[in-house]
């Protein structure tokens, strides 16, 4: 009930948190939203196996915070428990109960009796798993020969058709694999699921939702020339935006062969605006450097065969989650963090000042290139 800040996150936004999670959003896409990191989200998330809890309401047939303010007045003013209970038709026990457990008449306070007893309502429920052990035993079998949970629920149904006891919901039965604090399911068994997830995705999540995988005609990295991989020959890059508060983003490039960098300012993370400002930028660059571009999956890259016209770069993608497969952009991406901490507004960096830190960055010694600059190298390939 308190409106304070747990976890690093007020109590409304939680409620938002949830709100948005339930609508299919990522992690990523909610701690956008929040402006926080997606470490302080994911906590949130995990600690309930990416569940939402179901909001406590408060019975009718218990004493409402009204109610006992008007116990307090009826104290206050002499009243017995008996006069007060006819007061709030309510029974003289229980108005009795209720002043005996909150420090008797003479401490008795409404406010601080109310919140104590809604405390006191929260006794934890044992779930079904926890309760019948051979359902229990029978549920981590069937994981074990890597049966899923649904397939488990409908198989008990089948199994035990006029035994309610062995009956569960596919639902439970992920709970007590994600939730760890109920105790009933091993964590072990969470390697059985053929996700490997540790959360419970929303009913609302997909690719649809969360932007991903609608590159049209996307070249996979696959097919990338063998002389991009060994780095021998300049012009191959490998791209990505960093993020920061308010949905502000930069675009970064860095050249495989020298780790030559160039930073982009992009107005939105919209394809049009990111492939507008990086074919701005990359058509500044010599032929001999306009080879490929290395990308993630992110949608803001759906447009790059309009980049690939307006700058004869053709762009190659990665492995959905496999960052390792532009492993020189990643690194960058860290260092300039030292630049742009996280949470920071970079939308107010103009694009000198993004050349300028660039221009930091390439003059700075890097031991995979035996402590000579990126500017160095790449000047040197180009003679």
């Amino acid at each position: 009930m308190s409106s304070g800040r747990r976890g690093g996150l007020s109590s409304s936004e939680r409620s938002e948190l949830w709100q948005r999670w339930r609508h299919g959003q990522s992690l990523s896409e909610i701690a956008r939203a929040l402006d926080r990191g997606p470490t302080t989200v994911r906590k949130v998330v995990a600690s309930t196996g990416g569940f939402t809890r179901p909001p406590r309401l408060r019975s009718p047939r218990v004493l409402s915070l009204a109610e006992r303010e008007e116990i307090s007045r009826g104290i206050s003013a002499g009243s017995t428990a008996t006069q007060i209970a006819a007061q709030l038709d309510r029974a003289p026990s229980t108005v009795c109960r209720e002043i005996s457990r909150n420090g008797g008449r003479g401490s008795y306070r409404a406010a601080v009796a109310d919140s104590e007893a809604w405390q006191r309502a929260c006794r934890p429920k044992l779930c079904k798993l926890a309760a019948v052990g051979c359902l229990r035993r029978a549920v981590a079998e069937k994981l074990r020969l890597d049966w899923s949970p649904e397939q488990i629920s409908g198989w008990l149904e089948q199994a035990f058709p006029d035994d309610a006891r062995m009956h569960v919901s596919h639902e439970t039965i992920y709970r007590s694999l994600f939730i760890q604090a109920r105790g009933v399911l091993k964590k072990e068994l969470i390697g059985h699921l053929r996700s490997k997830r540790v959360m419970r995705q929303s009913r609302n999540a997909s690719i649809t939702g969360q932007h991903r995988g609608q590159i049209v005609d996307a070249v996979t990295i696959r097919e990338r020339p063998a002389e991009v991989a060994d780095r021998a020959v300049p012009g191959h890059w490998e791209g990505d935006l960093i993020g920061g508060s308010d949905n502000s983003y930069i675009a970064t490039l860095v050249e495989r062969h020298s780790r030559f960098t160039m930073l982009v300012k992009v107005r939105a993370k919209d394809t049009e605006s990111v492939v507008s400002a990086l074919s701005r930028q990359v058509r500044k660059l010599p032929t001999e450097l306009r080879r490929s571009l290395t990308w993630d999956r992110g949608l803001e890259m759906a447009h790059h065969k309009a980049f690939t016209v307006a700058t004869d770069v053709k762009v190659y993608f990665c492995d959905p989650k496999s960052p390792w497969q532009r492993g020189t952009n990643e690194n960058t991406n860290r260092l300039l963090r030292q630049y742009y901490p996280k949470c920071s507004d970079l939308s107010e960096h103009s694009q000198s000042r993004l050349n300028q830190v660039a221009l930091r960055l390439n003059q700075r010694p890097r031991k995979t290139l035996d402590f000579k600059t990126p500017a160095d190298t790449l000047q040197a390939s180009l003679r």
